[in-house]
């Protein structure tokens, strides 16, 4: 069997990483293929070597282009690279411009296997949710993470035998490298104490390209610094950064506001588990979060994930400045007890992928 994965961001390298040491091992031939979407060293090679994920066979040049030059280099390049490779099927994760490579493979008769199938926030102003609606009416095998994102697809029509719900692979990672996280020295290096800082990212386009929505996020974290009296510690992708430095806000900072460049994977872990409370546009941190017994504040306004608002681990506030800060007084009052959403605990989620992939069973 051959097996190619393909990859491009954070999230896709932290969540496949241990299924490719896995396909590494048991396939054939496995090609790992970067797309190239993430390029910059914070946001793609700390992830390589920190988890161990080997150097990808091939490496587009899908960085630095507008969506139509970043898309027109990944669609030939994966032309060519499926052509060279003749992999027998195709693994993907997620909602990323990188995985509607699965378009290619798909319309040149190679099986795709989609993992974080099924999400659907219903809002399609969210580029992500175009991707993965593509996404998954292309793939042969859909890998719902959720019970939630299984019914999704069942109401839209999907056949029940070509989905399979796998579990949520991050639970899995964190629990493989615990002892690096824990180890982690970030908190030291940055002055904080446990529980006395509040961690936020952002990163969408729907967010940080509205400058009145970009407005809204900083107004809000300064009002939480304002109420609270805690540092708020700012991982800012190089997006939003961008954004700022050319004046895409009329919002002044807070002094207790602070931005970080992006942190590697067990710095970000330790920063989310010994966080007082994270507030973010990120789908990854809704589900971090969740496991981790932390309280998040979901800066959209719409989620993908909805098993962490009905477990009570996270609350959408919108994006006015005082919806935000009054998200996080609500949160923060609550206890942080919550069961844990099914599937979100599994710890076999790459055995189960590596046997659905290599198993045939999509082939039907």
């Amino acid at each position: 069997m051959r097996v190619m994965t393909v990859l491009g961001t954070r999230p896709e390298i932290i969540r496949l990483s241990l299924i490719i040491g896995k396909l590494d091992r048991l396939a054939d031939r496995h090609i790992l293929v970067h797309t190239g979407q993430n390029y910059t060293d914070s946001l793609n090679d700390v992830f390589f070597r920190e988890l161990g994920v080997r150097r990808p066979d091939h490496v587009m040049a899908g960085g630095s282009h507008t969506l139509g030059g970043q898309l027109s280099v990944m669609f030939g390049e994966m032309e060519r690279l499926l052509r060279e490779e003749r992999p027998d099927i195709v693994l993907l994760l997620g909602d990323t411009n990188s995985a509607l490579c699965a378009i290619v493979a798909e319309r040149m008769g190679i099986p795709v296997a989609h993992m974080e199938a099924g999400n659907r926030c219903y809002d399609l102003t969210v580029p992500e949710e175009k991707n993965r609606r593509i996404i998954d009416a292309v793939a042969t095998i859909n890998m719902p993470y959720t019970e939630y994102s299984k019914q999704n697809l069942l109401r839209e029509g999907f056949p029940a035998n070509r989905i399979v719900r796998t579990g949520n692979p991050i639970g899995e990672v964190m629990a493989q490298y615990k002892d690096r996280i824990d180890g982690s020295g970030v908190l030291e290096r940055l002055g904080l104490q446990e529980r006395d800082y509040v961690l936020v990212t952002t990163h969408r386009a729907e967010n940080v390209d509205v400058p009145a929505h970009l407005d809204g996020i900083l107004g809000g974290l300064n009002r939480i610094a304002e109420r609270h009296g805690k540092r708020i510690v700012c991982s800012i992708h190089p997006r939003t950064r961008s954004r700022i430095d050319a004046g895409g806000t009329a919002v002044q900072p807070h002094p207790l506001v602070e931005f970080h460049e992006p942190f590697g994977f067990f710095d970000f872990v330790r920063l989310e588990r010994d966080a007082w409370c994270a507030v973010s546009d990120s789908g990854t941190v809704q589900e971090e979060c969740c496991l981790l017994g932390v309280p998040t504040v979901t800066i959209r306004n719409t989620t993908e994930r909805p098993e962490t608002v009905d477990c009570g681990s996270n609350v959408v506030s919108g994006l006015r400045a005082g919806n935000i800060a009054d998200a996080v007084d609500v949160m923060t009052a609550l206890p942080a007890s919550w069961g844990i959403p099914a599937g979100y605990e599994a710890l076999d989620v790459s055995d189960i992928v590596v046997k659905y992939v290599l198993g045939g069973k999509w082939n039907v």
